[in-house]
């Protein structure tokens, strides 16, 4: 975990040995659950370091001290798993729609010993739905919906005064196309931060985006209308 330790000093996180070693059978844990339950087509140990664990871990700095945090669509629980391993302050709730994903994402709560947090079987569209709508400081989403869509799934669910920060490319140029949606969604941009990945170079956009206001209560659509028929 050598590149791990240099790569997270890169990104300004002081990692520890024990941390690492977290780190380490988490990525023994994915490699193997990924043998029967598809988490990931990449496999190789310093492409995963790269672009799973430092890419989550871009948004570390972003994130406020002891935040309450929802990862929409974890998955294999990027980027939830690396930033509440490096930032213990923060809870961190994980939401997939895969009950074989949720099951691997518990089992590594359990695993790494992660307090505060905890992993359920929704759609991000039906928990905003429910009593966590609105109930995030964060929220965060990695994934290849475009931003107007993703914002329609996150911005429910936090807070106002809250963030919702979306994981994009390089070379992202989807915020003039989501204006609409975050002006009837009740959210703003904050900011929308290009980097560099530690090693590979390859670029990357966190979108940050604030809750200005509540969203009105039509939204999320549901039926898969966000996907379908984007803001």
């Amino acid at each position: 975990m050598e590149l791990l330790t240099r790569g997270c000093k890169a990104l300004n996180i002081d990692l520890s040995a024990e941390t690492a070693l977290k780190f380490e059978r988490y990525y023994e844990a994915v490699i193997d659950y990924n043998r029967s339950v598809n988490l990931t087509a990449i496999t190789d140990r310093t492409e995963f370091i790269i672009k799973h664990f430092l890419d989550s871990l871009t948004a570390a700095q972003y994130i406020p001290e002891n935040a309450s945090l929802a990862d929409i669509g974890s998955g294999a629980g990027f980027p939830a798993i690396p930033l509440k391993l490096v930032r213990q302050d923060v809870s961190v709730t994980m939401m997939d729609a895969l009950g074989k994903r949720v099951s691997f994402l518990q089992g590594q709560i359990d695993a790494l010993g992660l307090k505060n947090a905890s992993a359920l079987h929704i759609r991000a569209e039906d928990a905003a739905k429910g009593p966590l709508r609105e109930s995030f400081d964060v929220v965060t989403a990695r994934a290849v919906a475009r931003l107007n869509t993703l914002a329609e799934y996150a911005l429910p669910l936090v807070k106002p005064g809250g963030i919702f920060i979306a994981y994009k490319g390089g070379d992202c140029d989807e915020e003039q196309y989501a204006a609409r949606a975050l002006e009837l969604l009740k959210g703003r941009i904050a900011q929308s931060v290009k980097l560099n990945l530690p090693f590979s170079g390859d670029g990357r956009t966190l979108v940050i985006i604030e809750k200005t206001a509540p969203t009105p209560l039509k939204y999320p659509r549901g039926g898969g209308k966000e996907r379908k028929n984007p803001l």
